[in-house]
């Protein structure tokens, strides 16, 4: 077969990323070794969709209702009051929403989110988080990797890495996002594969135009990609002969051949024509509202990726357009206007969010997908200004369903004035020991040798919450 190619071709072949290059993992895929799963025991969830609330969910106005505040409105907080982001500082500022109990579980929560509540009786709420962090950066690090700054993998990233592909054609760790949806301060590092094998970095999808990845159509005749493969993989083979660093060279193989095979599935998958009129929208694809739209977009794509065999996927918020603070990489940051901020951001991701979970539970994927809403912190019980809430990362509140996780359940306690978790207290750590442990993964034995440490998401941290496993 000839390999007479210009240079001007050449060079043009070697800066084409997916559409071209990416393909010679075809031809090197038999020298390729899998990355194999690590199973510690038999799982429970399959895949996991992080629902990642950036900027601080206020857990007093959603999850964890606090009564007391109602009656303290307006007077000074009784206990000692940290140090804030801002430090502008007011009383205790009661929630703006109602509460009352849903589900035949009772649980009482607010109406900000008054179609997740429907649901509650599938859904698991853990009110005693807590964080080490209360800055954004280092916030989303750390609910993220674990650490507080760059240099350590994602979440995601670990469970690709343990688990494993189901999907040859599809990244095992996907990000979404959407036009108007910003990605979280520190940047794409947070979805980062960092020391592990490239393979099991984030690859990001922008779902808002008919190319959810660049450069993913081919640009070049058979003939002729045949031609320049043949000089791709002879450069390969030279190269991979001159390196000792095997396993460099595996990742790239592999990212390259799951490259060649998303030209024809990430069309596919991104596809939505042929999904139904009531799923659209249920969803909410095709409301008025455009943030609220896309972020429908988001959580239908993530059901068609974890139907899929992707193991991970996150969502992006986007942004509450007029509401104080929050910004397009922090949406849920209402240092100011809280009222208006978290409304619009609740109706943004509320019809969305509760048609997944019963679009997951109608085809039978809840049972095998682990659902994970959780922001960075939670937000103070006393106002900042007159009307907005500051960081809290004391005490907060994340929820879980599906993946053997046990509904109807809650899971700690923070105060009476929702300040600081008391009961319970719960970390960063313990939920990813605990998504690893669904997963099939001793978060203790998932270990990456590095720098002549043997490091792990989980630090030297964490315990499941088995009180809330089925």
């Amino acid at each position: 077969m000839s390999t007479n190619i210009n240079r001007r071709d050449f060079m043009k072949l070697t800066s084409m990323g997916v559409s071209a290059t990416a393909l010679s993992g075809m031809i090197n895929s038999a020298e390729a070794a899998e990355y194999k799963p690590k199973f510690h025991h038999k799982a429970k969830a399959k895949s996991v969709i992080f629902l990642y609330m950036s900027g601080g969910v206020s857990h007093v106005d959603s999850f964890d209702p606090k009564p007391l505040l109602k009656k303290m409105h307006g007077k000074p907080m009784p206990t000692k009051v940290q140090k804030t982001q801002f430090d502008n500082n007011g009383n205790i500022f009661q929630s703006p929403w109602e509460s009352k109990k849903y589900g035949q579980s009772g649980i009482e929560l607010t109406n900000l989110f008054p179609k997740i509540n429907e649901k509650i009786d599938d859904i698991a709420v853990v009110r005693s988080m807590t964080a080490k962090f209360s800055e954004h950066a280092q916030g989303n690090f750390f609910m993220h990797t674990g650490f507080p700054f760059l240099g350590y993998p994602s979440a995601g990233a670990w469970v690709s890495y343990g688990c494993g592909s189901m999907n040859k054609n599809l990244p095992s760790y996907v990000v979404l996002k959407t036009k108007n949806a910003g990605i979280p301060h520190g940047g794409v590092s947070v979805f980062g594969n960092a020391f592990l094998p490239a393979v099991h970095q984030g690859s990001i999808f922008n779902i808002s135009g008919d190319r959810a990845v660049p450069n993913i159509k081919p640009w070049m005749q058979n003939k002729k990609q045949t031609e320049m493969l043949s000089l791709v993989k002879n450069l390969d083979q030279r190269f991979s002969k001159k390196i000792a660093y095997e396993e460099a060279i595996v990742s790239s193989v592999k990212n390259t051949e799951t490259a060649y095979e998303m030209q024809e599935s990430v069309p596919e998958l991104t596809d939505i024509s042929k999904e139904s009129q009531a799923t659209l929208d249920a969803y909410g694809v095709n409301d008025q509202d455009k943030n609220k739209s896309e972020y429908a977009k988001q959580c239908l794509m993530a059901r068609r990726l974890v139907e899929r065999g992707v193991r991970f996927v996150e969502l992006s918020c986007c942004r509450a357009a007029g509401a104080g603070g929050g910004g397009a990489a922090n949406p849920w940051d209402q240092h100011g206007n809280l009222p208006k901020g978290h409304k619009q951001m609740a109706d943004h991701v509320d019809q969305p969010i509760a048609a997944l979970l019963t679009d997951l539970k109608e085809r039978g994927l809840l049972d095998e997908t682990l659902v994970v809403f959780t922001g960075e912190f939670g937000r103070t019980p006393f106002s900042q200004g007159s009307n907005g809430r500051d960081h809290n990362p004391y005490g907060f509140s994340l929820w879980m369903a599906g993946g053997g996780v046990k509904g109807g359940t809650v899971y700690g306690a923070t105060d009476e004035l929702g300040y600081y978790a008391v009961d319970k207290i719960s970390t960063v750590y313990d939920l990813w020991a605990t998504v690893l442990h669904q997963l099939g993964i001793n978060h203790e034995k998932l270990t990456y040798r590095f720098s002549g440490r043997d490091i792990r998401l989980t630090d030297v941290h964490g315990h499941v919450w088995k009180d809330i496993l089925v």
